[in-house]
This record gives C-alpha cells, structure tokens and sequence, in this order.
C-alpha cells in the first residue's frame, strides 16, 4: 500500500500530472464547444429564423478564427507555459457560451464565434500538445498520445449529455452550464494544477570513447519538408471535416437506410479510440511519419475500395472504421510528427504555423462539399474528398526522415 501511496504521490508531484489534468479539460473543451453545435445550431435557426447555412456558418467562422490565432497561441505557450495561457481559452470559451443565448442579432452571433474560435485555439489539442511538448521535450510522444486516448471520450460523453440537457433544461441553460464547467473547472486547473516545469535539454552522456553521442537530428522548420507537412496536414484536414457534415445523409440518400446509417456513423468514435490504443501498445517506438503514412493509405484504399466496388451496407460500415482509424491515428500524429521531424525547439509555434491552414481548410470543407453535392452528385463529392486524400498520401510520402550529419 505505502508503495502504492508513493506511485501516485510521484505521479501527481510529476510531470505526468499534465496529461491527467488536461485529459479531464480536453473532455470539456471538446464537449463544451467544438462537440455541440450539431446539436444547437438547428436550435438556434429556429429560435432565431435564421437559415441553417447561415447559423453553421458561424461555427465554420470560429473554426476559421482558431486557424488565425493557432500560431500565436503556440508562441505564447513556448513564451509562458500552458498553465498561463490555457486558462484564458477557457475562461474565453466560458464568456462565448454565455453570451451566444443573448446574441440575438447576426452581427452579435458572428462577433461571439470569432471569440469561441480564439478560445478553441487556446484549450484544443494544439495547445494541449504545446504544452506537453514544453514540458516534455522531445520525449512528449507517449504524453501526447496518453492525452488523445482520453481525448477521444469527448465526443462519446458530449452528444448524450447535451442531448440531455437541452431535453431537461433546454439550450440556453445547457450553455450556460457549460460555460460554468470551462470557468469553474478547466481553468482553476490549467492555472493552477499543470506542471510549471519546462524540458531541460542535457549533454547526452559520453560514451566509452568519451566523446557523447550525437543527438537526433531534425530537420529547419522551413522548405520544402515544412511545406510539405504544412500541405499533408491540411489537405487532409478537408476529408473527414467536409464528409462528416454530410456522409450519413449521402449513405441515406444513396440507398441505406437512415437508421442503418446512423448505426455505421456510431463506428467512427470507438474505431478513433482503437486505433490510438493501437499506436500505444504496438507502434511506440515506430517513426510517427510511418505512422502518419500509414493511416491515410489506409483512408486512400477505403476510398479506392467504394470506386470499385459501389456503395452497400458492408462497404460503408467499412469505410467509416478505416476512416475512424486513420481520424485516430493522424490526430496523434499532427502532434507527434513535427516533433519527431522539427525538434521540440519553438513546439508551440511550429504546431501553430502548421495548425492555421488546416483549420482554415476544416472550416471551408463542409461548405465545399454542400456545393458539390449540391451542383453534382454525392458520388462526385465523395469522390473529391478520396482524390485529397491521395494527395495527402502523396505529401507524407514525399516527407523525408532527418539523417545523422
């Protein structure tokens, strides 16, 4: 028991305290803000008489507005630390869901999703792996993916819970609630229970011949191998945010029945929580870019598997879990692979410079692939996203590993 007592005592006195304590604000983060409006914004436009396109298109905006305020987030956090800057997303977060109930006029609804959108960009995962790789150092590959299997309980708590609440206490209490949790429980712990402490980088130790052995090389965080993480990233970033909006209505309008396809869309979740288990246990000590190549080959043959094979109930609940493991693995891997490839110098910038364009192309991509449904077909659509993801594939692929000088 006493052994017991000092494991956890250590644990909780130790730099592993971050990802407990981020685990649980990255669950209402998640929850509070980025998880919700599927449920609210039809809420919102009916209360409001507003159009449904209209109303999303705030959301979109504060995604977009997240893309803009990554890299100074990222700045700021190798600047101060997370426990300085993480509380503002949340408090930020807090005042945005407070005020959304009260923003009647459009112009007020838009100015409050440009402030949620700030507050996504201090309390998401790209702040949250800033401040593990600050912490951490180059050895914050395990911390981050510990932190993204916690992560992925989000959405599975969020939706039901929402849905409760606006059934018990309807949508402006069940925002005001939450804005109670961001304030009175995400950031008394980003302020006060993440670990101050920053990676000391040491003189590795001599060898026998007495000279210390090389360190692991990275790569400039600039070129042609930054531009092509850049472009990986984001253009992968267009597929699951542009086909999620809509892929359950396109199953449907395809052919399967809606409560089938509702059923195929409940695979995506557990499918994001396997794979990272997955990357855990079996791929720890393999290259994060290996990792990253993999999860969207095996995105780009689902995709290759619809084109020749048409759309049926077995095909679609297939391609929602190879699309859910690779969601799963490349979220580990936005954080883990510029580590790996950059260095952990300036990790809260890097990931910002890279998170910016990847928002804003997460924010557009619903709205794109509407217009090409819309103006085409489903299949087209669908088409177009697969086509990005075997450029992205293509982009890993061109990715080359540091080598010792």
């Amino acid at each position: 028991m006493s052994a017991l007592l000092a494991s956890v005592r250590s644990f909780f006195a130790g730099p592993w305290r971050a990802v407990a304590v981020l685990g649980v604000t990255q669950i209402l983060a998640w929850g509070a803000i980025y998880y919700t409006p599927v449920l609210m914004v039809p809420l919102i436009a009916a209360e409001r008489g507003w159009s449904l396109a209209f109303t999303m298109g705030g959301y979109s905006l504060g995604i977009l507005s997240a893309g803009v305020a990554a890299r100074h987030v990222g700045t700021l956090i190798d600047r101060f630390g997370g426990h300085r800057v993480m509380p503002f997303g949340s408090l930020m977060g807090a005042l945005g869901l407070v005020l959304i109930p009260y923003a009647d006029h459009w112009t007020a609804y838009l100015g409050v999703w440009v402030l949620l959108g700030v507050a996504m960009a201090a309390s998401l995962y790209d702040p949250a792996f800033a401040t593990l790789g600050r912490i951490f150092g180059a050895a914050a590959r395990q911390p981050i993916t510990v932190l993204t299997l916690a992560g992925a309980f989000a959405s599975t708590v969020s939706w039901p819970a929402t849905h409760v609440f606006i059934d018990t206490i309807g949508w402006q209490s069940t925002y005001l609630l939450y804005a109670a949790m961001l304030a009175l429980i995400a950031a008394p712990l980003h302020a006060f229970a993440l670990p101050r402490s920053r990676a000391v980088t040491e003189l590795p130790a001599p060898t026998d011949a007495g000279a210390p052995p090389p360190a692991p090389p990275v790569l400039a965080p600039r070129g042609p191998a930054f531009l092509l993480v850049v472009a990986a990233f984001a253009i992968y970033a267009f597929v699951p945010s542009g086909l999620l909006a809509h892929l359950l209505a396109m199953f449907g309008r395809l052919g399967i029945d809606p409560g089938t396809a509702v059923l195929i869309g409940t695979l995506f979740g557990p499918c994001q929580m396997l794979a990272r288990l997955g990357e855990f246990v079996f791929a720890r000590n393999v290259h994060p870019l290996f990792v990253a190549r993999f999860a969207v080959g095996v995105l780009s043959v689902a995709f290759v598997l619809l084109a020749v094979f048409g759309l049926s109930v077995t095909l679609a609940a297939a391609f929602m879990i190879m699309l859910g493991l690779c969601n799963g693995l490349i979220t580990i891997a936005r954080g883990t692979v510029p580590l790996a490839l950059f260095g952990a110098s300036g990790y809260g910038r890097l990931l910002g410079r890279i998170a910016g364009p990847s928002l804003a192309i997460q924010a557009a991509a619903p709205l794109i692939v509407a217009f090409v449904a819309e103006r085409t077909s489903d299949l087209t659509a669908i088409a177009l996203t697969g086509c990005l993801a075997a450029v992205s594939f293509v982009c890993f692929l061109m990715i080359r590993r540091p080598r010792p000088a």
